[in-house]
């Protein structure tokens, strides 16, 4: 069994244990993540939905995250991925949260942000919010999967509290 399929078993589980809804909002990992949930049979009993919302303009029309978000810190940044996830929460009507949005590559990068740099979103119902950031090594699909990985085990902490 390869470990993303048991990070997302794992992150049901934990739902179905609490009576929790997860959603997801992604952009670099491209629907990876809810894919991920999803490739599990009875998903749906707790996983309500996913935006991907690749480029700035779905990001905003979607999920509500601000322009001034966009052009202050740009898409690949902590204050960004918070705004998905909240997005998510809302749209979705769900306990918790997991967001993506980074620099897959293999071109895009800067000294700032390079090949590799990906920001997630965590949110609660709560109220409760944090972002991480990871640079990940290897080709654009290593990236992906590795931020996948991520995005689960953090949201399962979150929903494990």
């Amino acid at each position: 069994m390869n470990s993303t399929l048991s990070e997302a078993e794992a992150v049901l589980k934990e739902a179905r244990i609490k009576g929790v809804r997860i959603a997801c909002a992604e952009s670099c990992t491209g629907g990876m993540v809810s894919s991920a949930l999803t490739d599990i049979a009875g998903s749906s009993d707790v996983f309500n939905g996913s935006a991907v919302t690749y480029s700035n303009e779905a990001k905003m029309k979607i999920l509500g995250v601000k322009g001034e978000t966009l052009k202050q810190f740009g898409a690949v940044s902590s204050e960004c991925a918070v705004e998905m996830a909240e997005g998510a929460l809302r749209i979705y009507d769900a306990d918790y949260a997991v967001s993506t949005t980074g620099i897959a590559g293999p071109d895009g990068g800067s000294e700032s942000k390079p090949v590799g740099t990906v920001w997630f979103g965590i949110a609660s119902k709560n109220g409760e919010s944090h972002s991480f950031i990871e640079k990940f090594q290897g080709n654009r699909g290593e990236v992906r999967r590795s931020a996948v990985r991520f995005a689960l085990c953090e949201l399962l902490k979150m929903i494990h509290g």
